[in-house]
């Protein structure tokens, strides 16, 4: 017991002043001052850097893309925060009710500390739009994922003020109360040398780190997008931000509005909860009319190589008949093609009587019944319109005499036949060559009919 007690007698009272607030680097023409308040800035970047490119990844984004974005987002980020700082806090600049009795030279002095978040914030967006544009991406995809890494980086950046001994609240008695150096030029005038104020930087970092714990944890859970886990960033740092502010002493503008007077930060920051509030509503409903996807319109990666082939193959075997139907409707179309030809050859050769027309459709009709799967349906239909019944063969009589082989000049029997028939003798009509005479073919249709099916 004695132990804890001991070690709770050993825990300080308060928050000493920091003894060191950066080194020199000699150079042949002097020093360079690198600054600890510049050093807790550059550090904050990098961790909320590293934060947003893991998140940003996640969702799918391009490789490098972030770091294409934040070479415009952090100049901008830069100079739109001390620019805000210089309007809310003019009297260095511009000298009190602006009299003209300020420096103007101490405006670019980053390095005496003074940053806006929202000027900050508003620029950085600027600057962040640029790059997406150029990247390809969403600006409302990228805010979101760098919502918690934004908070991240203003954790730690807010020990600059600690460094630089300003931006501290108004006198405490609490234990960790933060000792300023009477010497100091941030330090009130006609205050006790051993007066302890309140570590507001300390406050509002301890409000940030918890903040991006809470991020994480609804972004797990809701997935917003569309910038909604920005809106609610904005909501959660200026919920925070205006009982803070209202707690520093510093110099900084005065506004008045509905008959209460107060800094203009905290004014800014009540504007912006509401603003930030309402938009996250708004956007909660409005219904989603494109997919979620952190590229702009048109600029979505085209997919190629195995992918594309995968696909291809996909496609084609889903309708494996595909060929064969388009095979087929060629080799009708070749029929249909070649059954005009045989009557251009009918109509030069003279062969104009009915007797041997009759005798060739009967050939062509007994060639069809003995091997009808082999004649493409056009063809059929096709010799179907030009074949004449004759009532004097019967198919019974014409399947009798068909040979069992069906090629050759055993063929023309038949129509020689069915012709010696319908004329009543055996004198073969006017034109047409005997059948069976050595050197003579049989009727001129039938090797044609063989032909086509």
């Amino acid at each position: 017991m004695q132990s804890v007690l001991h070690a709770a007698a050993m825990i300080p009272a308060s928050i000493p002043s920091p003894d060191w607030s950066g080194f020199d680097i000699p150079l042949p023409w002097g020093s360079l001052r690198i600054h600890a308040y510049a050093l807790c800035i550059l550090l904050g970047i990098v961790a909320g850097l590293w934060l947003t490119s893991v998140r940003w990844a996640k969702r799918g984004a391009p490789e490098g893309s972030v770091w294409d974005i934040a070479i415009w987002a952090i100049p901008f980020g830069i100079i739109g925060g001390r620019l805000y700082h210089v309007v809310s806090s003019p009297d260095a600049y511009f000298g009190p009710g602006f009299d003209g009795t300020g420096d103007l030279s101490l405006i670019p002095q980053l390095q005496r500390g003074g940053l806006g978040i929202w000027g900050a914030v508003l620029l950085g967006a600027v600057g962040a739009w640029i790059g997406c544009r150029k990247a390809g991406v969403k600006l409302s995809a990228f805010l979101d994922a760098a919502a918690p890494g934004l908070l991240l980086a203003q954790a730690i950046g807010r020990w600059g003020n600690y460094f630089n001994q300003e931006l501290f609240g108004g006198p405490t008695t609490l234990p960790w109360g933060l000792q300023i150096d009477a010497d100091n030029p941030n330090f009130p005038p006609g205050m006790a040398a051993d007066t302890l104020f309140h570590p507001t930087f300390l406050y509002e970092s301890l409000w940030n780190l918890a903040g991006v714990g809470i991020l994480l944890l609804l972004d797990r859970r809701f997935s917003f997008r569309r910038g909604r886990l920005f809106c609610l960033y904005a909501v959660y740092y200026t919920l925070g931000r205006v009982w803070i502010e209202a707690m520093r002493i510093d110099d900084a503008e005065q506004i008045n509005l509905f008959g209460i007077t107060t800094r203009l930060n905290v004014w800014t920051s009540i504007f912006v909860l509401l603003g930030a509030l309402a938009a996250f509503i708004i956007l909660g409903l409005r219904k989603r009319t494109e997919p979620d996807t952190v590229y702009l319109p048109g600029r979505e990666p085209s997919e190629v190589g195995p992918a594309a082939d995968a696909e291809a193959d996909a496609n084609s075997d889903a309708d494996p008949d595909a060929d064969t139907a388009a095979h087929a409707e060629k080799e009708t179309d070749a029929d249909a093609d070649v059954k005009p030809a045989a009557a251009v050859d009918r109509d030069a050769s003279g062969d104009t009587d009915d007797e041997a027309e009759t005798a060739r459709a009967d050939a062509g009709e007994d060639a069809a019944i003995k091997q009808p799967a082999t004649v493409p349906a056009a063809a059929s239909a096709h010799s179907g319109a030009v074949q004449h019944a004759d009532s004097a063969v019967s198919d019974s009589e014409s399947r009798d005499n068909l040979p069992d082989n069906q090629s050759g000049p055993g063929r023309a029997s038949a129509p020689a036949e069915a012709s010696k028939e319908s004329t009543g003798g055996t004198k073969p009509a006017t034109g047409a060559p005997a059948a069976g005479v050595p050197g003579h073919p049989g009727a001129g249709t039938a090797p044609e009919a063989e032909g086509t099916k």
